[in-house]
């Protein structure tokens, strides 16, 4: 606890309460899927530190089971969890559904190990697909539905004391009747109010940037714009901020007493706020702690800011990544960026003049390309001139507009652990999915081992700056034969693809978080049971594990089979599609 942290504030108005009986767990899932992979660096997961910090606050017994840092499979991390006392698992993962897959699992073997154990499921996932993980996953009692920090304490709260969860808002549960979730609950207005649980890790086990010790944080959640393939637009609801001063200091204090020394802003957008973010640059500046800044932000903030950049160099911002994502404007206006192509160069422009490295993010699959259409990407980025390029696919969630506009596109992934952006899911008519990935390959190497970007990885006269570059280099060399490998010899795209449509169901885009959840005459519950409960990804992750899993794990999964198409029956439903 940070009693000598003058701008520390509880994580609520209200005492840390001692004796808690519930014994918590907070377990991280493996990601298996992610093809950037770092076997040398991992960072903290955020999220679930963020639930942890008010349930320690709050007397509960609480822990971390990271699995992802420590590579365990499905089996090691059970075992870790059921190492020590545990009431209460809580689940969630970074990204939008690619460990989904992972969490089920682990679900399932911890039921059958421990049935009396109550399993929380929680993050932008689960947020959507509530119906879909009540009604097929049975090992899940509960989700938590938007930001946790709030809901996550009032649920432990409830059941710890036996009070009524049921009138809590933000969570979704199961009855006789079918999936039930209550009122959508009222999104954090004070985010300085929720502290980080950072005592719940070893700092000395988390690094990034090659090697240094390294945390992830938000200094605002949400985001303002309305790019129509976001997976998280509508979760985080509105864009807020933390109090700059306050955020500066708790970021020296993990400095000074942790000696953390790299910090990776999460947020969709820290520089939201012109005001807030210069404010937080001096406040950190006047802190006086060697911090390497890394993030993420939109090439008109750069350009908007054009006069305080040497501040942000000051601070210690080291890269940011920028969304370019297109060069052609109508595929920027199709998928609603509300930026340029002309303003995405200025920005790399004015991030070089002030030292600062530049990202950009260029993604495959918005629309139906052909050959020319990536030798013109290769040559625009060239133009571009970025000190680092990451290619992604275009990944079709169901909550988001984006999905409504390629329904009828066909699906080559089957496996949903890799819908990460790193993997073609949406088949591109013309170009068989090996040439676009070959072509994705060349662009890669093209544009990183370019003479310009060699020269400022081996006579870079910035030491970090020359660092940077070759961490990137030497990691990016890495993943791209990890990449190679896995497509000629571990491939499994469908050999008759069905359409988006056909294999994931409906678009779930009027369900986005922001929209207002009704509610029952006379209560404060909703309870929703589809005329048609589509088999997308649970349906999919069933077969998955089949036939990726050992022997031992076959009998959970044909149990859960069954469960599943039990579920299906009481619901009307046929049976779930091939895939």
């Amino acid at each position: 606890m940070p009693a000598n942290d003058p701008h520390f504030t509880p994580s609520a108005a209200t005492a840390p309460l001692p004796q808690r009986r519930l014994r918590v767990c907070l377990l991280n899932p493996t990601h298996t899927a992610i093809g950037s992979r770092i076997p040398d660096d991992h960072l903290p997961p955020l999220g679930l530190l963020s639930v942890g910090g008010p349930l320690v606050d709050d007397g509960f017994a609480v822990r971390l089971v990271d699995a992802d840092r420590q590579g365990l499979n499905a089996q090691q991390a059970v075992a870790a969890v059921l190492a020590e006392p545990v009431d209460v698992v809580m689940m969630g993962h970074s990204g939008s559904s690619s460990a989904h897959v992972t969490v089920v699992n682990l679900a399932l073997r911890l039921k059958r190990l421990h049935p009396k154990l109550l399993i929380v499921y929680g993050g932008v996932h689960p947020t959507y697909h509530w119906r879909e993980v009540i009604a097929q996953c049975d090992a899940i009692d509960f989700v938590v539905r938007g930001e946790g920090e709030r809901t996550t304490r009032e649920l432990m709260r409830a059941l710890d004391t036996g009070g009524d969860w049921r009138r809590l808002r933000g969570i979704a549960w199961r009855e006789a009747r079918g999936p039930v979730a209550s009122a959508q609950a009222p999104l954090l207005e004070n985010l300085d109010e929720w502290r980080v649980g950072w005592e719940l890790i070893d700092h000395a086990e988390y690094s990034y940037w090659g090697g240094l010790r390294a945390v992830v944080v938000q200094f605002s959640r949400g985001c303002p714009y309305q790019c129509n393939y976001c997976g998280q637009r509508g979760f985080w609801t509105r864009w807020r901020h933390r109090d700059p001063v306050r955020f500066a200091a708790e970021l020296a204090r993990l400095h000074r007493e942790h000696g953390v020394q790299l910090i990776n802003f999460a947020d969709e957008l820290p520089t939201g706020s012109r005001k807030a973010w210069l404010a937080f640059l001096e406040a950190l500046i006047a802190q006086n702690v060697p911090l390497t800044l890394v993030g993420s932000t939109r090439a008109g903030d750069i350009v908007r800011d054009a006069d305080i950049l040497h501040l942000y160099k000051r601070a210690g911002v080291i890269r940011f990544l920028l969304g370019i994502e297109s060069y052609r404007e109508a595929t920027l206006n199709a998928i609603r960026k509300g930026t340029t192509a002309s303003e995405d160069r200025e920005a790399i422009r004015l991030l070089r003049q002030h030292g600062i490295l530049s990202m950009a993010t260029c993604v495959v699959g918005f629309d139906e390309q052909r050959d020319a259409d990536f030798v013109r990407t290769w040559r625009h980025l060239v133009a571009y001139d970025p000190d680092q390029i990451q290619t992604l696919y275009a990944t079709p969630h169901r909550w988001t507009p984006f999905y409504d506009t390629v329904t009828e596109r066909r699906v080559i992934e089957p496996d949903t652990r890799k819908w990460d952006y790193k993997h073609q899911v949406l088949q591109t008519p013309g170009v068989p999915a090996w040439r676009v990935f070959a072509w994705v390959k060349f662009i890669e190497v093209a544009v990183q081992l370019r003479p310009k970007a060699l020269w400022r990885t081996w006579f870079n006269r910035d030491p970090d700056q020359a660092h940077a570059m070759r961490w990137y280099t030497a990691m990016g060399r890495r993943v791209w034969f990890h990449d190679l490998a896995e497509f000629l010899f571990r491939r499994r795209h469908l050999a008759r693809p069905p359409t988006l449509a056909d294999y994931a169901g409906p678009s779930m885009a009027q369900e986005e978080y922001a929209m207002a959840v009704p509610r029952r005459a006379g209560g404060g519950r909703l309870q929703v049971l589809p005329a048609r409960l589509e088999p997308t990804t649970h349906d999919v992750a069933r077969k998955v594990f089949l036939k990726i899993d050992n022997a031992a794990n076959m009998d959970i999964m044909r149990s859960h089979a069954v469960r599943v198409a039990s579920s299906r029956r009481s619901l009307g439903q046929g049976p779930a599609h091939p895939g």
